[in-house]
């Protein structure tokens, strides 16, 4: 499976210098302001630029003098490598400083070793508006003959060249964050939705209904795995139905073993509908390479986040699983290799420290991870 082995983030907020192993389970813990989310952000940044949107994501944060790590850092960059079955790993570094009031791609480059040279084999070098890509027919380094724009990479422009980089640039383009869900009275979540085919829940939940019913139809199995895990949840949980409400429209209805009619999606608490389209997206055989989720546990009973923390385990046998989170409830359901502790150093930088590097043996003979956090023996807290 292609995965991402490691990332390198300088001068994204708090994220001066930010060097981390990415795990196919990774859980983010830390008190608020320490770069949890900051680091899931990054990750976007680097999916927009891959997926030729790194323009609009920058537009969207307010520009990346926004972004860049207050009076210490006059530049943005990026480097990550990752896993290509079979072969040595991609590394792919990108470079952005600000020119007046947008940016400009000072650098970026693809390499990956091969073997019997000592130097990498380059697939994209680029810098300042020369871009340079391998041409396979010509077998060297090339300047495009299209028309380049120089606001998005050259990863996200370049013709499909190689089937490793191809494989890097759908791996980050395709990476995907999801935040908390919204259950306000006219969210998406709680109207009747389009019967129409849907892969995911989507990120506010405007698919779930869709989702659900095609799960229902040709992926009996997964859908009976979320159904089961409701009924855990929530030992008076029967069954999910799909009534039809208008042309082409769906509603959805939770049965409930103690009342007669049957509870409408909008009718049900903040906790339930957000554990319902976590368990539901967890569950998606379509899942992309990357899946980043922020807070989690909000509004979650505390007996529910074991539930939760199971089907991640299980999800990130099919996606890359990044989680922010500052719950010690949800960390007293984590093993020590899941967990990264983030703090901030002396000078308010961003420090990441995997649990499991940490001399916790000791403390774990007598407490819980979650205590172990709470006492401050791993940092991470206010």
């Amino acid at each position: 499976m292609y995965r991402i082995n490691r990332i390198k983030i300088n001068g994204f907020r708090r994220l001066l210098h930010l060097d981390l192993a990415v795990q196919p389970f990774m859980v983010l813990i830390g008190s608020n302001g320490v770069g949890k989310t900051s680091f899931l952000d990054a990750l976007s940044v680097l999916s927009a630029s891959a997926s030729g949107n790194l323009n609009n994501m920058l537009s969207r944060f307010g520009g990346i003098a926004n972004l860049l790590t207050r009076g210490k850092s006059d530049e943005l960059s990026f480097l990550l490598d990752m896993a290509v079955p079979g072969h040595s790993p991609l590394e792919y570094e990108l470079q952005l400083n600000p020119r007046g009031t947008g940016y400009t791609i000072a650098g970026e480059s693809l390499t990956q070793q091969r073997p019997g040279y000592s130097d990498p084999f380059r697939h994209i070098d680029s810098s300042d508006g020369d871009i340079r890509y391998y041409e396979m027919d010509e077998r060297r380094l090339v300047r495009p003959d299209w028309e380049h724009s120089p606001l998005e990479t050259s990863l996200s422009q370049v013709p499909k060249m190689f089937r490793q980089p191809e494989e890097l640039r759908r791996v980050l383009s395709t990476a995907t964050q999801y935040h908390v869900l919204d259950v306000g009275p006219r969210a998406p979540v709680k109207m009747p939705q389009p019967m129409k085919p849907a892969a995911l829940p989507g990120p506010d939940g405007a698919d779930l209904v869709p989702y659900l019913y095609s799960l229902r139809e040709g992926e009996r199995e997964r859908f009976e795995v979320i159904i089961d895990s409701l009924k855990a949840a929530f030992p008076d949980f029967e069954e999910l139905n799909f009534p039809p409400v208008a042309a082409g429209m769906l509603a959805m209805t939770w049965k409930d073993k103690k009342f007669n009619k049957p509870i409408y999606m909008n009718e049900l608490s903040e906790g339930t509908l957000r554990f319902l389209w976590l368990i539901s997206l967890l569950q998606s055989p379509n899942l992309s390479t990357i899946t980043m989720i922020d807070e989690p546990e909000v509004s979650l009973h505390p007996e529910l986040l074991s539930l939760l923390a199971d089907s991640m385990r299980e999800a990130a046998q099919r996606t890359q699983l990044v989680v922010a989170t500052h719950s010690d409830r949800l960390i007293r359901f984590l093993q020590p290799e899941e967990v990264v502790v983030m703090d901030v150093d002396e000078e308010g930088c961003a420090t990441a420290v995997r649990a499991d590097e940490m001399d916790l043996d000791e403390w774990l003979k007598d407490y819980s991870l979650d205590e172990v956090w709470r006492m401050g023996r791993m940092g991470g807290r206010p």
